[in-house]
């Protein structure tokens, strides 16, 4: 059969990165065939409602929409690449203008890379060049990040980052990084009231930077809602805490939007809910919904003017038809409101779950913005005691069954659509979710 030799295929060829070898052997990987909408066709066969944008949170728009396809293919055939340094295009340009519309404040210079990680790597490197060529901090090198902080895979991005199995190897990693508490909902590592938390998250940033040495501290890297157990929502005045305290040292915020970005949560850019301009930010996975590999830092012009010689490069930072393909995607969200009515369809899934989700004997809690939920188990209310065995995928493995893709964060479940995704498929899902809830505590006598 085709499925079976696609399969075996792919066990023979392809690397599988964030999952056990022996756990792909055994159950076969994932092979989707094609897309329509939200739905998904496996080679099985089988029909999938996309709940999650192809398990990265990347396809905002989701499948099969010709337009952004077109616009990639005919600037392919026009001019699919233009190079690097000074060597640069019309869709690139243009690009970097829309970006420089929508973005906070004065945030207007860009520099394309092929995906998050490069984002990430980008926005460290502008930030150190920058507090040298300054001559701010000629000595700044080091880089402030948050326990359970995802920002990426490559070196230096790894380097902040302390989620996920990617930080659990590849050492020695670029000196400087040190991470604080973060400011996660429903449990933390202190068992303290929550606002008392958050409050301390921030004033822990100040000591840390008092610690590390300001002279040395070239930047504070944070995602505005992070992903680590999901979708945690920090509180306005966290943020505003933030930013101060970097104005107060003179050290950068880098605001990761890779996954917030480009209307995730509800708007354009997820520090749009705290009102906190960043001095950079990342972005990528939605610039293109999923369509091309690509992704941007953004930085004001104090910022870059001040560096005189960039020194960093990407092969793909001028590939015109990603940026033909982004642009095309930034028109249709404009076009139809999709930003917008993700903020609105996030506030109708949150009362869904909380309605429907909350009350059943396994969840602890459900948050979310626009089109990212996350539902968090427990296996006692009262405690808030996260599983430790395997309910959770047990959960999620039952909805894909029913014919729902979700995503598994750490002690959550997350659900993160396409911003196409209507009331009615938010509906479906919370009804698929229940069900599989309950089969899962029925069949393990959870109740």
């Amino acid at each position: 059969m085709l499925s079976n030799s696609l399969a075996q295929s792919a066990l023979d060829h392809c690397i599988f990165p964030m999952i056990d070898a022996a756990e792909v052997h055994r159950t076969g990987p994932m092979v989707f065939l094609e897309g329509k909408g939200l739905s998904l066709t496996t080679a099985e066969g089988k029909t999938i409602k996309d709940m999650i944008s192809s398990h990265t949170r990347a396809n905002s728009l989701g499948y099969g929409n010709t337009e952004i396809a077109e616009a990639y293919a005919t600037q392919a055939a026009k001019m699919h690449y233009g190079g690097t340094a000074n060597f640069t295009s019309e869709p690139m340009i243009r690009l970097a203008e829309t970006i420089a519309d929508l973005a906070p404040g004065d945030l207007s210079r860009v520099f394309f890379v092929s995906g998050g990680s490069e984002a990430v790597e980008s926005a460290l490197k502008i930030a150190k060049q920058y507090q040298q060529g300054s001559g701010n901090k000629p000595k700044a090198y080091k880089v402030i990040s948050r326990w359970n902080a995802y920002h990426g895979a490559t070196m230096g991005a790894l380097s902040v980052t302390d989620w996920l199995s990617v930080a659990d190897v590849s050492d020695p990693r670029v000196p400087g990084a040190s991470f604080i508490p973060n400011p996660q909902c429903y449990r933390n590592e202190f068992g303290m009231d929550p606002d008392a938390y958050f409050d301390l998250c921030a004033d822990y940033l100040e000591a840390q930077i008092k610690f590390e040495d300001p002279d040395l501290v070239a930047a504070f890297i944070a995602e505005p809602v992070m992903q680590a157990n999901g979708v945690q929502i920090a509180p306005k005045r966290y943020f505003e805490r933030v930013r101060e305290i970097c104005t107060k040292y003179g050290v950068l915020l880098i605001i990761d939007e890779v996954i917030c970005g480009f209307g995730r949560t509800g708007k354009w850019f997820a520090n749009r809910h705290y009102d906190v301009e960043p001095d950079i930010m990342t972005t990528a996975k939605a610039l293109t919904a999923g369509y091309a590999p690509m992704g941007a830092v953004v930085t004001t012009p104090a910022i870059a003017d001040a560096i005189a010689h960039f020194r960093h490069v990407h092969t793909f930072s001028g590939h015109a038809a990603c940026a033909a393909a982004a642009l095309a995607v930034i028109a249709i969200k404009q076009r139809e409101g999709l930003v917008d009515k993700a903020l609105a369809n996030g506030v109708y899934f949150q009362d869904a779950l909380k309605k429907t989700i909350l009350p059943l004997p396994i969840v602890g809690d459900v948050r979310g913005l626009g089109h990212w939920h996350a539902v968090d188990f427990t296996t006692d209310k009262a405690t808030k005691a996260a599983f430790a065995d395997g309910t959770v995928k047990a959960v999620a493995d039952r909805m894909f069954e029913l014919g729902v893709l979700v995503g598994i964060a750490g002690t959550a479940i997350e659900i993160a659509p396409p911003l196409i995704a209507t009331p009615a498929d938010i509906d479906e899902t919370v009804a698929v979710m229940e069900t599989a809830i309950n089969d899962v505590v029925a069949r393990r006598n959870l109740a």
